[in-house]
């Protein structure tokens, strides 16, 4: 089922509202298309990451971590392709002025494609002629009336050092891949790891969109999750690969992060939509208010390509050799995630609203407990008597779970309903008999029960409840 065509608008105002997500440089009118994270999106990105972390690196003994440095020798993009074909065929509405991409205008047109659309970039005439024979139109102005498409590449061009020349001309990376790929040998030689294997990367990227949009969904400036698996094809199928990191992918999105299994759709790219170094590539989406969108590349196969063209212009030696002698420049399986498309979707998918008792609405975000911005809320019954100074000794101590927070301003009821808004999984109520019984009450988010546990047994509690519970088991 289609989510609400308003849910986005109110997803937008809680973000803000409660601190999620802020929009860029605000106080100087913004900038298009710039998101802060404010105190709660940072601690629901991080845990995002920390799972991710934890799962396929610290879960796995193939896999070891890199953290590659954003600018890099301008050679590294030439041997990737990125100066050559990392680009996007721009058209201008010469009646209102709006810009869009040809490709996405046609796409979104119907099921027809013009010719040489398949394999290498459709030549701009015969996509300008196929746009005006179809009577394609603005989707500003409703006029048809385009410029010849022209190419544009999708990389931030800067300058290195105190001179603006071509001889300084550097980019900010479109990808974090090329960081592992060039540090192949490095991480071989220092960790001694045996094919298969795998190196996994966080860190931000940086692409010129032509139509960035849908709030953090597609941004100019994005976080990846990215894994270069490198195997032996004659000693490891591909295919074997690409089905394990499908399903172990979707657990992550699933059973770790909690988004629901009925907004997931796994895609297979057609021939048409490969990147230009792939031989099969596979989606996992996620079914937001503006329609469905990706969240990962469960498995990208991009075969040899990187190493070959980094050994081809470098002229340094990527190849492998295995204990028996044996050499070969390996392969690639790649899963990638958008760090923000997963926050944001799992923002989305936590959002409920609910009708109590009494008629009143309860707005709740029911994220699994592992990556809720907070933790624990510590709520002392009343502002005297010492329970405040119980509560803040308490919270010292459960520090080890993550984000504690001490929420004493307005009523307790007031207060659930806050928690409930930011997706607080449980709220310890402290009372008289806390001080008298070593006692406390905690309330969980999504049944609203409660019950009383001892402190002695509350440290333990609480970490099972939120780490040791996975989603739907």
């Amino acid at each position: 089922m289609a989510p609400p065509k308003d849910l986005m608008e109110k997803i937008v105002h809680l973000a803000k509202g409660r601190g999620f997500v802020f929009p860029g440089s605000e106080i100087y009118g913004g900038l298009a298309n710039t998101w802060d994270y404010g105190p709660l999106g940072v601690e629901l990105k991080n845990n995002i990451k920390r799972a991710f972390w934890e799962y396929f690196v610290h879960g796995r003994d193939d896999m070891v971590g890199l953290d590659s440095a954003i600018l890099m020798n301008p050679k590294t993009w030439e041997a990737s392709g990125h100066i050559a074909g990392f680009s996007d065929p721009l058209m201008d509405c010469k009646s209102c002025k709006a810009r869009v991409r040809a490709d996405k205008l046609v796409e979104e047109f119907g099921e027809e494609r013009p010719e040489n659309w398949c394999g290498e970039k459709t030549p701009s005439k015969d996509m300008l002629a196929f746009v005006v024979k179809k009577g394609i139109p603005c989707p500003e102005c409703k006029a048809c009336n385009w410029t010849e498409p022209k190419q544009f590449n999708l990389m931030f061009k800067t300058h290195q050092g105190v001179t603006e020349d071509s001889g300084t001309a550097v980019y900010l990376r479109p990808e974090t891949a090329q960081g592992i790929f060039v540090n192949f040998k490095n991480v071989l030689r220092t960790t001694r790891k045996k094919l298969p294997f795998g190196i996994a990367q966080i860190g931000k990227s940086f692409r010129n969109e032509i139509t960035p949009g849908n709030f953090t969904c597609r941004t100019r400036e994005f976080e990846q999750m990215e894994i270069e698996n490198f195997f032996d094809p004659e000693e490891s199928p591909w295919e074997e690969i690409f089905e394990e990191f499908k399903i172990q992918s979707l657990y992550f999105i699933e059973k770790i992060l909690g988004i629901r299994s009925e907004h997931l759709l796994l895609r297979d790219h057609a021939k048409d939509e490969l990147s230009h170094y792939s031989k099969g590539t596979t989606d996992i989406e996620y079914h937001f208010p503006f329609g469905w969108g990706e969240l990962c590349a469960a498995g990208a196969y991009r075969t040899d390509y990187d190493l070959t063209q980094h050994q081809k212009f470098s002229g340094e030696s990527m190849a492998y050799q295995s204990d028996e002698g044996k050499k070969c420049i390996p392969h690639v399986l790649e899963p990638s995630f958008g760090a923000d498309r997963l926050a944001l979707a799992v923002l989305v998918d936590a959002y409920h609203e609910e009708t109590l008792e009494n008629g009143e609405t309860r707005i709740v975000l029911k994220f699994a407990p592992r990556i809720a911005p907070i933790k624990v809320a510590i709520l002392p019954l009343m502002k005297k008597d010492g329970l405040v100074e119980k509560a803040d000794e308490i919270a010292k101590s459960l520090k080890f779970l993550g984000n504690i927070e001490v929420d004493i301003s307005g009523s307790i009821g007031k207060r659930y309903r806050r928690q409930d808004e930011v997706g607080t999984p449980l709220c310890i109520t402290i009372d008289y008999e806390t001080l008298t019984e070593s006692s406390v009450t905690v309330r969980k988010r999504d049944s609203m029960k409660q019950k009383r546990i001892l402190l002695e047994d509350l440290p333990m509690y609480l970490h099972r409840k939120i780490y040791g519970e996975i989603v739907g088991e």
